[in-house]
């Protein structure tokens, strides 16, 4: 009798053993996605499973301005510099559609900027590294991709650390450039670079700033992917000097197939 006892006991015990496992096993499955479970030489020669889970639809929200035929000017952000403090108001003549701003854009940003870059918005009392502005163009627009520079992927890094800095950006401003842009292009096999030219970006992006600064640069890249080199004319750029109440700006697009 107390055989018999003792083996109910084993069988309860030994399918208790293999409920558990599967019920962490189970833990282990997300809820939305799908995994397949197989024995392995962590998991007991007596358990093989197999767990199918629907796949879930895909439920992100695609940005209507980042689709791929869009044309994006991105990240364009602006640097103050003046050389006392300054009250500043600022506003873009855009003929695009404004998707992002920060600070948030009110007919324009009203904001107090000291030597050192800081600026302080009026709007909110907070302090800002520089403003900042993204928009989908709404205008046809043609870039002069027969001038520029076709740089390998694995070299764009310091491709445009020295580009820039010829430019006239100081190293505060090129970094902050690279690390925004360097992840789109550096797996690229090469990159055609092209840095628009006045027409092409000045003057169908205004910028309006008051009081009027002594200086003013605006960097603007267009790149787009290549698979293989080409030839193209390289661009030269007139040294820029930085002279009383100066304002910097930098930003890009990509051009896709």
């Amino acid at each position: 009798m107390r055989g018999k006892y003792t083996e109910v006991i084993t069988l309860v015990l030994f399918n208790l053993k293999r409920l558990s496992i599967l019920l962490i096993l189970l833990l282990l499955v997300s809820a939305t996605g799908f995994a397949v479970l197989t024995k392995t030489g962590a998991i007991p020669n007596y358990l093989e499973i197999e767990i199918l889970c629907p796949e879930s639809e895909d439920t992100s929200r695609e940005n209507p301005y980042r689709d791929p035929g869009g044309v994006v000017d991105l990240k364009p952000i602006i640097y103050l510099y003046p050389q006392e403090e300054l009250s500043i108001n600022v506003s873009i003549d855009y003929s695009g559609d404004l998707f992002v701003t920060y600070p948030e854009y009110k007919n324009g940003w009203s904001v107090t900027a000291y030597p050192d870059g800081k600026i302080v918005n009026k709007e909110d009392g907070k302090e800002y590294s520089y403003l900042f502005w993204e928009g989908k163009n709404t205008e046809e627009i043609q870039y002069d991709m027969t001038t520029g520079y076709v740089v390998a992927g694995e070299d764009t890094a310091e491709f445009l650390q020295d580009k820039l800095y010829e430019i006239g950006l100081l190293p505060k401003e090129y970094n902050e450039f690279i690390v925004y842009w360097l992840p789109q292009m550096i797996e690229n096999e090469y990159n055609l670079i092209h840095f628009a030219t006045e027409d092409e970006y000045h003057n169908r992006v205004g910028l309006d700033i008051s009081p009027e600064p002594d200086s003013v640069l605006r960097v603007f890249m267009v790149f787009k992917k290549l698979d293989e080199e080409i030839d193209v004319q390289p661009q030269e750029f007139e040294t820029f000097r930085r002279d009383g109440f100066t304002v910097i700006e930098w930003g890009g697009t990509e051009l896709k197939d």
